[in-house]
């Protein structure tokens, strides 16, 4: 196990960069598996009570495969549309926001209920960037990103954060648009060309992407199938399951 005071090895990637931009869901704390929990009950839920015509469409919302795809990284209100549209679904604007706030609730209970914590691999690594003076910038399309980071004890690490609220206070469209991540990197004083993102879903690797950031991380949460061959065709330049293994040959 790596020590918690393990330094920045000069060999990693994020050696060469002067900010990274952290996601938080799935990246910073375990929560992906919250939100996908909660989407899985208000998708299913939804689906039993307005069944597709077509059978195959009734099957009920996969927390892998239709969360990576569909919802992951996304706004809830894009992401309820983007789930509703695969199973041909055509919702209106009210149903899209009834299965969003659906969610939202069932998220909040289980926030509430079981808390959150933070992956130790990116805990360790944020400190050692930290420790080497880089400035780092936690974003989320999420409006609980805050309170998720000082349930989990890490907000203090973080020296920006962008959360779903600032998002749409300001107007910043969703992701795969790399808006989110451009302001947290703006707010660090860090053009994109010299700033990381770090990012586990698809749409997210895509923005860091389309934000032309130095360098783009996937992190592989899933580790099934393709899924670290999906996150570099979506647009990151290296893929790791944990982020410790950013630390170099020293951390292990």
């Amino acid at each position: 196990m790596e020590r918690p005071d393990t330094p920045l090895s000069p060999d990693t990637p994020l050696s060469d960069v002067r900010a990274v931009v952290f996601d938080t869901d799935g990246v910073i704390t375990d929560s992906a598996r919250v939100h996908a929990a909660a989407w899985k009950e208000a998708f299913d839920a939804f689906l039993r009570a307005h069944p597709p015509a077509d059978p195959e469409q009734r099957r009920p919302f996969d927390v892998r495969d239709d969360y990576l795809r569909h919802v992951d990284g996304k706004s809830r209100l894009d992401g309820a549309a983007a789930f509703l549209a695969s199973r041909g679904i055509e919702s209106s604007e009210g149903t899209v926001r009834a299965v969003a706030a659906d969610k939202e609730e069932r998220f909040t209970r289980r926030l509430r209920e079981h808390g959150v914590e933070a992956y130790p691999g990116t805990v360790r690594l944020v400190h050692a960037l930290r420790r080497a003076g880089t400035p780092l910038a936690a974003a989320s399309a999420s409006r609980h990103a805050g309170e998720l980071l000082t349930r989990a004890g890490v907000r203090d690490l973080f020296d920006v954060l962008v959360d779903g609220a600032e998002a749409a206070r300001l107007g910043l469209p969703g992701k795969p648009q790399p808006d989110l991540f451009l302001t947290a990197a703006d707010r660090l004083g860090v053009p994109a060309d010299r700033a990381a993102v770090v990012e586990d879903a698809l749409a997210g690797v895509e923005a860091g992407r389309r934000g032309g950031f130095a360098l783009v991380v996937g992190v592989d949460r899933a580790a099934t199938g393709d899924s670290a061959d999906r996150l570099r065709r979506h647009g990151a330049d290296i893929v790791v399951r944990d982020l410790a293994e950013l630390l170099g040959e020293e951390s292990k």
